[in-house]
């Protein structure tokens, strides 16, 4: 690969779950944001909202939600006399890639001054978590938070993870019918890599099924591409309680009421 320090702060970012004591300047923490602000957007369809209040996730220093904002974009635009007529699934999709480009930029500017991340993923998930963001910030209709982040300062030291083999990842001109071959060897680099990390060891990962059958995996055999299975083999089966939330939050993606 072709490197220089701005790669070479891409390659080592990984996501850090133990922080040292130590806090974040207000300067550090603009330096982040303003950063973040850099990225290439749709409209800035995005608010940042952040805490210093414990308890935060592994004893972050700081904890940030990265949200949907469509209450700004109404604000500016009724001044200048319009409406939004753009329906809210579109609206959606283009502002939940501004707040990942928001978070993503914000994460690389950390990393780049010595300080550590983890996203944080229930709130894509959760309507419960929805709900309870959206009150704990008084967010109004039409912002709805999409990224959880915690930064700070790391007090562990690990190797980067492993990712999917470039075979696995860059395709030209077409989308190539994998092979079970071609999956199985993306597989194993991802599951070699899982257990030869002591890291998952320390942390544990929950190894139970949701049906309660024990099917012989321990942290020795356990792998990447099982765990993952689990998570999408066993959650969220119904959008119905996160759709409820979204009308909640202002935004109909129901045909019916369109």
């Amino acid at each position: 690969m072709i490197t220089n320090p701005i790669i070479e702060t891409l390659m080592n970012r990984r996501s850090v779950r133990k922080y040292a004591d130590r806090k974040l300047s207000k300067e550090e923490l603009e330096t982040i944001v303003r950063a973040g602000q850099q990225a290439p957007f749709a409209s800035q369809l995005y608010s940042v909202l952040h805490s210093t209040e414990v308890p935060i996730a592994f004893k972050a220093s700081i904890w940030f939600a990265i949200c949907v904002d469509a209450h700004k974009l109404e604000r500016f635009m009724r001044l200048r006399g319009w409406d939004i007529v753009t329906n809210d699934l579109s609206l959606l999709l283009l502002g939940m890639q501004d707040a990942a480009y928001m978070a993503e930029n914000m994460v690389i500017a950390a990393e780049s001054l010595g300080i550590g991340s983890c996203f944080l993923g229930e709130g894509s998930l959760n309507a419960s978590r929805v709900r309870a963001l959206s009150k704990r910030f008084a967010l109004p209709k039409r912002v709805l938070p999409m990224v959880e982040l915690v930064m700070g300062y790391p007090d562990e030291d690990f190797p980067t993870r492993p990712r999917y083999p470039l075979a696995f990842t860059l395709f030209e001109n077409r989308y190539p019918e994998l092979s079970d071959e071609e999956v199985r060897k993306a597989m194993k680099v991802m599951d070699d890599g899982y257990l030869e990390q002591e890291y998952y060891r320390r942390y544990g990962v929950k190894i139970d099924r949701e049906d309660g059958r024990d099917d012989g995996y321990g942290f020795d055999t356990y792998s990447w591409t099982e765990h993952i299975s689990r998570k999408w083999g066993q959650w969220a089966k119904s959008p119905n309680e996160l759709l409820d939330a979204l009308k909640e939050r202002g935004f109909c993606l129901s045909k019916e009421e369109e």
